[in-house]
């Protein structure tokens, strides 16, 4: 019989659990088994949370839920240690209130409108430094400002562990840009029913408690929604006001939310092996499912910036942890936020017609959070001597988009000349709607194209705060299937000029995640201050190299120009299943086009297949190749050639 370790950890659990009810009898203190190091974690700060208290730092919950020196805790079937403290503290959570950029920032800011720097600081803290911010209101104080955390140990934690765990269930989802509903209780809220009371109680003071808000997506409302007040160029306050980020307005407009898939069940992957979820109390039933704390955003260039400036900014986290989080945030961008196919739909009139389909896979817009961030679709077509034929979203050497409009580029449908580009992003304009990256003079919106998540309508109750940009409305390929709104998906056609080419062409799309273009930091740079200047030796410095969340390409295309041709919008030509397991391909033509032929090549060029059609027909079936890949069909027709590419499972 095999014997598992959650088996003996079971058997270990019942035993002592035996032992506790005799020790009970002789001594009703909590039994322990902590190691001296965990002892010595406890001991950092003396007694349980105090009078006029509500929160109590990390370093308080590290001893239980941080790294089992013995091994029992803490860790998986593999032994591999997933313990919550680490994760969180190389989480831009945990870095919160360290953030250069968020400092810079608040300094810009401040300068741009000096008479409101208290006010400014106030509500920036709400979100960046929330138990910090909260414990001073909570006692009387007015504002919370930088200077004031910078010497606290509640603000600089950042979103720490109190900080989401004492938020309370009432209110919980209707209150937006830093106000959150906070439980004065001293109750900490958990996803394990019947939690073990008596050591919480006893080191902290507070008690553990379980709520099925904590895995809400309400949760992350509060912080994640953020609508400003707007100032004018003279920073006199207009009455308006300007959503700058409404990541959980979107997911509410999605099908996640209406599935019940909350942000928790994307941003902290899940495991489902029992995890005893406390160090030395070998009598805590183990839990299942158990959410790893490393909080997977998108966020690669800041997590690698204070990574490398982790002495400068005082942030005491080992590499080690800041690669899990790397690895982690790198897999929920480029597995979980964005698929893309290149299509290629046609040759004719000496150009060729390419398509990009992109589905946003995440449960609000991609990309989403703060304005800075964007997306760039990279489309590059080359001939068989690697000649460039048509290039667009292509980088400067400071990774600025060749060809971009200074305000803003719009959006497109149809792309048909080098140099222009797609950009999926949010730009804010001023009262004169001119663009600007100053949050607190953002009146307008002057472009929100973003992919929207599945779901997303204009009829949805949060359509206001999470509007789309005129230029994307009015594409009938952006969110929509044949009119209906939903789709989370975009279609954009590239039409590519090929007079004169006679060899094979090869095309490559990509879609380019940035968090921080140049032309965002522009403005901010233009200031001096500390914190900015900080910041601009850092960002100089760091790699400013975007992340390509996904890419596809088409190898070796046949050029065969059937000049003078043209397709209604009733030619078309359908290829279904696009995967198959059995290989069994049907090819149906509508409209005026009749099929003449079908070949068959490999993503490398090779023809593995070819049937030749005698009778004009508009339905054909084909079986692929017995290995399983990627294939690409060339359909000639009675008008054109046209490609779509299959896969064999």
């Amino acid at each position: 019989m095999k014997i598992t370790r959650f088996s003996v950890i079971v058997i270990i659990s019942l035993t002592v659990f035996i032992l506790s009810i005799f020790a009970a009898q002789q001594n009703k203190a909590t039994s322990r088994y902590h190691s001296k190091k965990e002892l010595a974690s406890f001991q950092m700060h003396t007694g349980p949370i105090g009078p006029g208290q509500y929160f109590l730092p990390s370093s308080r919950c590290a001893g239980c839920h941080g790294k089992d020196s013995l091994g029992w805790a803490n860790v998986d079937e593999n032994l591999v240690d997933v313990n919550l403290y680490d994760r969180w503290s190389a989480s831009m959570m945990g870095l919160s209130a360290r953030d250069p950029l968020w400092r810079a920032k608040v300094s810009h800011e401040k300068l741009v409108n000096p008479a409101h720097g208290l006010d400014l600081e106030d509500k920036c803290t709400s979100c960046h430094a929330p138990m910090g911010h909260y414990n001073a209101h909570f006692n009387g104080a007015s504002h919370y400002t930088i200077a004031d955390f910078d010497n606290d140990s509640l603000g600089i934690d950042g979103v720490s562990c109190t900080g989401c765990h004492t938020i309370g269930a009432n209110g919980l989802g209707t209150t937006f840009s830093g106000q959150i509903p906070y439980d004065t209780t001293r109750h900490i809220y958990g996803p394990f029913v019947s939690p073990m009371v008596g050591p919480m109680q006893l080191y902290t003071g507070y008690t553990p408690t379980y709520s099925s808000h904590i895995e809400d997506a309400k949760l992350c409302a509060s912080c994640h929604t953020l609508i400003t007040n707007t100032a004018d160029l003279n920073g006199n306050a207009t009455g308006g006001e300007f959503v700058e980020q409404a990541t959980y307005h979107e997911y509410k407009n999605s099908v996640y939310s209406q599935n019940n898939t909350s942000c928790q069940n994307c941003h902290m992957a899940r495991i489902s092996d029992p995890i005893m979820i406390a160090n030395g109390y070998l009598s805590i039933t183990p839990r299942t499912p158990f959410n790893q704390h490393s909080f997977a955003g998108a966020n690669m260039f800041m997590l690698k910036l204070m990574k490398a400036n982790k002495t400068a900014l005082g942030i005491e986290v080992p590499d080690f942890k800041f690669d899990t989080t790397l690895i982690a945030t790198n897999a929920m961008l480029k597995e979980k936020s964005v698929n893309l196919t290149l299509h290629f739909d046609s040759v004719a009139n000496d150009s060729a017609y390419f398509r990009v389909k992109l589905v946003n896979k995440a449960g609000h817009k991609f990309p989403s959070g703060y304005p800075s961030r964007r997306a760039i679709l990279q489309f590059v077509v080359k001939d068989n001597n690697n000649d460039t034929v048509f290039k667009s979203g292509i980088l400067h050497s400071d990774f600025s988009v060749a060809g971009e409009n200074p305000a803003f580029e719009p959006h497109h449908n149809v792309i048909n000349q080098s140099g222009v580009s797609q950009i999926y992003e949010m730009a804010m304009g001023d009262v004169n709607s001119q663009y600007t990256s100053v949050l607190e003079r953002a009146a307008v919106l002057l472009k929100d194209n973003r992919l929207t998540p599945t779901g997303f309508t204009t009829t949805h109750p949060s359509y206001d705060t999470v509007k789309v940009s005129l230029d994307a409305l009015s594409d009938p390929d952006f969110n929509k299937i044949n009119g209906v709104e939903g789709s989370g998906t975009d279609e954009i056609h590239f039409h590519v000029p090929i007079a004169g080419i006679s060899s094979t062409i090869n095309a490559t799309a990509r879609i380019i995640y940035q968090t921080l273009p140049p032309k965002f930091v522009a403005e901010l740079f233009s200031f001096n201050s500390a914190p900015i200047d900080t910041f601009r030796n850092m960002f100089n410095a760091a790699d400013k190299t975007p992340i390509i969340a996904n890419a596809d390409s088409l190898m070796n295309l046949q050029l065969v120009t059937k000049s003078g041709a043209q397709l209604n919008k009733r030619d078309d030509v359908k290829v279904f299943p696009s995967i198959t397991a059995d290989g069994k391909v049907n090819v149906n033509a509508y409209g005026m086009l009749e099929i003449k032929q079908i070949d068959v090549f490999t993503t490398n060029g090779k023809i593995v297949l070819s049937k030749t059609v005698s009778n004009n027909s508009k339905t054909e079936t084909i079986l692929l190749p017995e290995t399983a890949g990627v294939y690409l069909m060339r359909i000639k027709t009675s008008k054109v050639d046209i490609y779509r590419k299959v896969i064999k499972q």
